[in-house]
């Protein structure tokens, strides 16, 4: 997904009381070189980011993302972005979007080595077209994260519960998916608990109820899962967040990843065996996710 627009910005205190933030913004050519090579997001993936969906040119929960680069910052030790001067960056890249699905991308680095300190900047991008894996769904194998449920709460300095720019042992496991003739991976604990996807949030069907693995095992706290929860709380749905053994998800009544781009995407086998896809709850889960939400 190249960008087609990139804009640099100046990182504002958080407590910034100016209402127009016009000023802290460059427009970039977003095919030209722009980092400097001490840059630490491309060193060490010392930074953290957020993706968000738009549609039509309406960037989709704004607000959560917002919140978990915040959550995210606080976590790596980052200077805490001004929310303000954030969603003004948000809205100038989403008016670069045209019609159909696009993605922004929100980066703050904690800046150059030994020099200026952090550096911020966002990318609007065409989507790719998801339409398909909507429609088809995925398999998924279960791959072992290596680290157990209470690594989180006892280890806080692995950042399981930040969305840094470190993703090369997310992608890792796409390929290893992929090795092993599967489309994603769904990570779990060295305890046999359900984690997450690489870069989804897992949410399972079970005996009617919708439950998504509790957050507390270092999971991200996906902000697509949220708002799928707070539809299906709406609609009259039990939802819940819990510890689900690995051993649960090939025995679910249906099972999803989802995630701000990809959307909804049902599961249809897990290890190679097939389980139970609601075509009809995921074709109306993505039309309430391609609906405008803030």
């Amino acid at each position: 997904m190249a960008a087609h627009f990139a804009l640099l910005i100046d990182p504002a205190a958080p407590d910034d009381p100016r209402d127009d933030f016009a000023g802290t913004f460059t427009t970039l050519d977003p095919s030209a070189p722009a980092l400097s090579v001490s840059e630490l997001s491309t060193q060490r993936g010392d930074g953290i980011f957020e993706s968000i969906g738009v549609v039509d040119g309406h960037p989709q929960e704004v607000t959560a993302h917002l919140q978990r680069l915040a959550h995210s910052a606080a976590l790596c030790d980052l200077p805490a972005p001004n929310p303000a001067q954030w969603r003004q960056a948000v809205e100038r890249a989403a008016a670069a979007c045209g019609p159909g699905e696009a993605v922004i991308k929100l980066i703050l680095s904690r800046g150059v080595e030994h020099g200026p300190a952090p550096t911020a900047w966002t990318t609007a991008a065409q989507a790719a077209d998801n339409t398909a894996v909507r429609e088809r769904g995925i398999r998924v194998v279960l791959l072992d994260r290596g680290i157990d449920s209470g690594a989180a709460d006892r280890a806080p300095w692995l950042l399981l519960g930040a969305k840094t720019l470190s993703y090369a042992v997310n992608m890792a496991a796409i390929r290893e998916a992929h090795r092993r003739g599967a489309d994603d991976a769904v990570f779990v604990s060295s305890d046999d608990i359900l984690l997450e996807a690489p870069t989804a949030s897992l949410i399972l069907r079970i005996g009617g109820r919708f439950v998504t693995p509790a957050v507390g095992s270092g999971i991200l706290h996906g902000t697509t899962q949220i708002s799928v929860f707070e539809h299906l709380s709406a609609q009259g749905h039990e939802t819940a967040y819990e510890t689900v053994p690995a051993e649960a998800l090939r025995t679910v009544d249906a099972a999803w990843l989802v995630s701000s781009v990809r959307l909804a995407a049902p599961v249809t086998a897990v290890d190679g065996v097939d389980i139970p896809v609601d075509r009809v709850l995921t074709a109306s889960l993505n039309r309430y996710l391609l609906s405008p939400r803030d």
